[in-house]
């Protein structure tokens, strides 16, 4: 188990998160067969999670559904963009949510090497594919998902959230409309106004007004109306 060729490869940069040092420990244990994995830090809660994750950027979670103040599944909702996640838990009803959010894969408390090993080699199928995109963890009532921002569309400003818009849904998201303008890549996504930012492969149509502001048609359907100086900037960089 374990015995995968590393020295062609980068190594898959991993954080483990339990409130349990005792899973933490016995965890370690276990990921010192898998050469591949680069342990890059360890956290007893959320808070010291979402700290560690900005610093370090891991590429991969074990994390601890259930933990005291915010959950593993909270945690991931603070994350602007989110790594491959493996759940741990203690609890079978969390299993079939972990199902739900399409996560990389979750292993049963105790947690058995044989079991650990074939979600270590669910993590090189993937990579190999190149099966990667950034990504946001969002809840939307009582299930959770992980969207990729590749499919998000439309981002409106709503308060101290942001709306984002996907598929046929909508879900709120807890980050202010320019804090997601700042991160997002700016060839994908552009800033139409005060409230509204668009992803650029989503354009169906672009229409010209008599006052000289852009409108963009989107293939859902919606338009959005770009600023006076928005309109300036966007013909600028689209050379329209």
């Amino acid at each position: 188990m374990g015995n995968f060729n590393t020295s062609a490869m980068n190594k898959i940069r991993t954080m483990i998160i339990d409130d349990e040092r005792s899973s933490r420990a016995e965890l370690k244990r276990m990921l010192e067969v898998f050469p591949e994995l680069e342990l890059v830090g360890e956290a007893a809660n959320a808070d010291e999670a979402e700290l560690l994750i900005h610093i370090q950027q891991p590429e991969l979670l074990f994390l601890d559904i259930q933990m005291p103040e915010r959950s593993g599944f909270e945690l991931l909702q603070s994350l602007q963009q989110v790594p491959d996640v493996i759940f741990t838990t203690a609890f079978d009803q969390y299993a079939v949510k972990a199902f739900e959010v399409n996560a990389l894969d979750y292993l049963l408390k105790p947690i058995r090497s044989e079991r650990l090993a074939l979600a270590i080699e669910r993590i090189h199928s993937k990579l190999s594919t190149k099966q990667t995109a950034d990504r946001v963890f969002v809840k939307d009532r009582d299930r959770y998902h992980f969207v990729s921002w590749d499919k998000i569309y439309l981002v409106e400003s709503l308060d101290n959230y942001a709306k984002l818009f996907f598929d046929d849904q909508s879900v709120l998201f807890k980050s202010s409309l320019n804090k997601l303008q700042h991160k997002l890549d700016k060839r994908q996504f552009f800033r139409c106004n005060r409230a509204q930012l668009v992803n650029l492969n989503y354009i169906a149509q672009i229409t010209n007004q008599s006052s000289n502001k852009l409108t963009i048609l989107l293939k859902s359907g919606q338009k959005v109306e770009l600023s006076e100086r928005r309109s300036v900037e966007f013909r600028a960089i689209n050379k329209i």
